[in-house]
């Protein structure tokens, strides 16, 4: 089949590559410029140059505009499939192939659409995410289902751990879809509209620790949003302090919620939610960052106090 590949960053550049090494001619590859967007300079591999050094004819655009759709449209695909791609696509576009567009989300759809599906899974409490190839409609992420591929949240992993074990499931996927419509077997399921969950996009405000959070919450929160991801972050007598490391207190505590009180197997207690009961377990933070350096959690609260929003 003839293939147009629309994405961007390193889901972008997998996306392609699978189809490459797929028995299917890749004839357009579209992708974004780069960019110093904060969000869109993490897992930043180039989909461009893995084009060029195929020999794949790249057209560079932020939008689905009328250049890009006639370009599209003298490819003559058979399939478009898009990953990672921030703008918004017209019906004239995806609706173009024979066999439509292929859109790939990192989730089990139709939990987690939107944006940052992978960390918000995480911080919801989630036990399982994974990588869903559905046919693009007029919604988002709202489309029938083709694929869907299935992955563990285990008790250690971090966001990044899940963003990069998602992206491993991204060639079997796609493989799969193709090779579905390739047959004429493709089994479209669509989606239950009533079990959706959506997600915003996420910005710094969403990276703040909040202190009435229960100490299990607040410790996935940090585990979510490990590096290259913006850190989870409170103040401290003034600063801005980014919490690296943490884990839940063994012992329950009492009093209010963000108070630094004791030390812990070599970490800071600071109390959560419903603190004033005195029946909670708290978060034992056990390293941080402050203006790009980094401390022992229980060092550098030893003065003890409060952690704060601003």
């Amino acid at each position: 089949m003839r293939i147009v590949s629309f994405g961007f960053q390193t889901w972008g550049r997998k996306t392609l590559q699978a189809l490459i090494d797929s028995d299917h001619e890749v004839v357009l590859a579209v992708t974004h410029p780069a960019s110093d967007h904060s969000y869109k300079g993490i897992f930043s591999d180039s989909v461009e140059e893995l084009a060029r050094a195929h020999g794949i004819p790249v057209h560079l655009t932020e939008r689905a505009d009328e250049q890009t759709i006639d370009l599209v449209k003298r490819a003559e695909p058979e399939v478009i499939v898009v990953n990672s791609w921030y703008t918004w696509m017209p019906a004239e576009l995806y609706d173009l192939p024979p066999h439509g567009t292929l859109n790939l989300h990192d989730s089990l759809l139709p939990k987690f659409t939107g944006f940052s599906p992978v960390l918000w899974a995480l911080i919801s409490g989630a036990t399982e995410t994974g990588l869903t190839v559905h046919r693009m409609d007029d919604g988002l992420d709202t489309g029938d289902i083709l694929v869907q591929r299935t992955m563990p949240i285990g008790p250690a992993d971090t966001g990044t751990d899940l963003v990069e074990r998602g992206m491993e499931l991204i060639p079997g996927a796609v493989h799969e879809a193709l090779a579905a419509l390739e047959s004429g077997n493709a089994r479209w399921r669509p989606q239950n509209k009533a079990e959706r969950t959506y997600f915003h996009k996420r910005s710094e405000r969403d990276s703040r620790i909040d202190w009435t959070w229960d100490a299990v919450d607040l410790e996935r929160f940090v585990r979510a949003l490990s590096a290259p991801y913006p850190r989870a972050f409170t103040h401290y007598r003034g600063e801005r302090v980014e919490v690296l490391a943490a884990r839940v207190s063994e012992a329950h505590y009492g009093g209010t919620p963000g108070r630094v009180i004791v030390q812990e197997g070599g970490g800071a207690v600071v109390t959560g939610a419903q603190a004033h009961r005195g029946g909670n377990r708290a978060l034992v933070i056990t390293r941080v960052r402050v203006a790009g350096v980094d401390h022992d959690g229980a060092e550098f609260f030893s003065r003890g106090g409060y952690l704060t929003d601003q």
